[in-house]
């Protein structure tokens, strides 16, 4: 495996990029080494500067569900290119794509879209504060919400493979009113709730995929939303990850509750920039022109980010990969397990619907503590030997693997050798040590 083109990249962008990347786990630092520069990509493949092809499970972090470049949606943007870039006005996508959202989540009657996850989370966040009049919210250790100054506490991902427990230049103001509760854990829910009458919303990950995929109990999901209706808290469903990823709509529904507000981004866009939240009427009404919640943006609604999401969305309709997407995973969870039972390797692997992951340890992963457990010194290993084998993974512990349904049977043995091979590399390494 040749680099050294990604090498010379990373060389020249560190003078005028910050670390040489725009969003700091692409720096690698969780698993050594030089961050890999990609030229291009195709279906299930993506190709760097060097040359080297590789399946893809990174897939932009989650929004090309359909695999790089699929026709259908690569006519459309072209046919949207041809009508102008940006308006900063209204266009009719907006009102289509914003139906097809809305029709596909419950409980949902409006929605705003907005540039990305963050801003879709931070200004969910006012909204709830507006309705309610209080301030205090709820979030879970380990879920990562953004990067907003009120939720850079306790959060997962980036943070996580960094080590970082917050940020330089978030003020104590700015977190005083973020209260941190254990995923899977309604106890210490119920703790805040007891102890404060002035919190407007709890906010979650139905599926957490920022600690790495952590799947929540039926009761733990249950509970929140029976405590929250009792209490007059609103629950916030960060939905930007798993959003139309699981089932056309939201994993909230296949958990068998309904968010007051939704918050989305990824595969609504199809890899374009885009993020959105929604709910119904009643505090929908709430945001600007409507209400008194001010929350805008040049760009929001572009209209080619809206000509991506509607044709990603179509033809996501129009094929419903879910029931493929739950096979494939599974299938991967059984060779991991069979592979790491092979070479000795403590493993556990989670995963939900089109997302999956594997976790280094012998203790069952359940919340941000059990996720920390992972040895990442044997996911280095593993990552640096998938990589080689042609298999492009998160450079992270904490990050899902995505699926699309471009990845073919062929694509799909190939991981299978990339996985044994990986995990006989893990236990050789373990053995020297």
């Amino acid at each position: 495996m040749k680099i050294e083109k990604s090498i010379e990249l990373y060389t020249k962008g560190k003078v005028n990029l910050v670390g040489a990347v725009n969003s700091p786990v692409r720096a690698f630092k969780a698993v050594g080494g030089v961050p890999i520069f990609i030229d291009k990509a195709k279906g299930s493949k993506i190709t760097d500067v060097d040359g080297n092809e590789y399946i893809d499970f990174v897939l932009s972090y989650g929004p090309m569900i359909l695999g790089h470049r699929h026709s259908k949606v690569e006519s459309a943007i072209k046919k949207a290119l041809k009508k102008g870039y940006s308006f900063g006005a209204s266009s009719y996508g907006e009102i289509e794509l914003a139906k097809m959202v809305c029709d596909a989540f419950p409980g949902m009657d409006k929605v705003r879209f907005v540039n990305s996850g963050t801003e879709a989370v931070f200004s969910a966040i006012r909204l709830a504060r507006a309705f309610t009049g209080n301030n205090k919210i709820i979030k879970f250790s380990g879920c990562y919400h953004g990067h907003s100054d009120a939720l850079l506490v306790a959060a997962g991902s980036g943070l996580a493979t960094l080590s970082i427990p917050g940020s330089l230049g978030v003020p104590e103001d700015a977190v005083k009113n973020t209260l941190i509760a254990e995923y899977n854990n309604i106890d210490s829910v119920e703790k805040h709730l007891a102890k404060h009458n002035d919190i407007a919303a709890i906010i979650v990950e139905p599926i957490a995929g920022n600690m790495g995929v952590v799947v929540p109990t039926k009761e733990f999901m249950e509970e929140l939303r029976d405590l929250t209706k009792a209490s007059g808290v609103l629950l916030i469903m960060d939905e930007v990850m798993t959003g139309f990823r699981s089932k056309f709509g939201g994993a909230q529904e296949l958990l068998g509750i309904q968010a007051d507000i939704t918050c989305l981004g990824k595969v609504i866009g199809g890899g374009f920039p885009v993020g959105a939240y929604g709910a119904r009427n009643e505090i929908m009404e709430m945001v600007s022109p409507l209400g008194g919640m001010y929350q805008a943006g040049t760009l929001s609604g572009n209209p080619i980010a809206m000509a991506c999401g509607i044709a990603t969305l179509k033809e996501l309709k129009k094929r419903n990969p879910y029931k493929d997407f739950e096979k494939t995973a599974s299938f991967l969870e059984k060779v991991m397990k069979e592979a790491a039972t092979k070479f000795g390797v403590d493993i556990q692997v989670n995963k939900f619907g089109s997302m999956i992951n594997p976790f280094f340890t012998k203790e069952k992963v359940t919340n941000f503590k059990s996720a920390q457990t992972s040895d990442t010194d044997k996911f280095k290993t593993f990552f640096w030997k998938m990589m080689e084998q042609g298999v492009f993974l998160p450079p992270s512990q904490f990050e899902s693997w995505f699926l699309s349904s471009a990845i073919s049977k062929r694509d799909i043995y190939k991981v299978k050798d990339a996985i044994y091979k990986a995990m006989e590399a893990v236990a050789n390494k373990a053995k020297k040590m």
